[in-house]
């Protein structure tokens, strides 16, 4: 089932390509109102989902680049065991690859993972995020809507 990483290549692909744009046409922290609800806004997040431990002193860069290395030794080694009939479970968990991939690049090369889409309602902002992000969250959602027809299906074999 690993003829399924291209489309973690291709998330792959996006991401670095899209922050490699707004790196070059952004200032750090410069923000543009693309449609009402969303803007872009260069940031750099040193903590992890939610800039979680973004202001713990560097060494989350490195366990956090640690736990993404795990994960993406599990997804791959998932995704190759795989069966022939699991294609949603092989797009979600190929969804997540790519994302986790993106951001660990990010995060050893830079100290930081490079954030620009800023989602809004009025004065409040969810925390900004990326293409990357957005696979795995794609990716999670996939899988638990999988799991959880996955399992209604089986109980209703049982």
């Amino acid at each position: 089932m690993l003829k399924w990483t291209w489309i973690s290549a291709v998330v792959l692909l996006l991401d670095q390509l899209s922050k490699l744009w707004v790196v070059e046409n952004f200032a750090l922290y410069e923000s543009v109102s693309i449609i009402p609800y969303l803007n872009l806004t260069y940031v750099h997040n040193t903590g992890a989902a939610f800039s979680f431990l973004s202001t713990a002193g560097g060494w989350q860069r490195w366990v956090f680049a640690a736990i993404a290395v795990i994960a993406v030794i599990i997804l791959t080694v998932w995704l190759k065991r795989l069966k022939r009939d699991e294609t949603w479970l092989a797009f979600s968990l190929s969804l997540i690859l790519g994302g986790a991939i993106g951001n660990l690049y990010d995060r050893i090369a830079y100290g930081y993972v490079i954030d620009f889409f800023d989602v809004y309602y009025q004065q409040w902002h969810w925390p900004v995020f990326n293409v990357a992000d957005s696979a795995i969250s794609v990716g999670v959602t996939i899988l638990l809507i999988d799991t959880f027809f996955n399992e209604r299906r089986e109980s209703s074999t049982a």
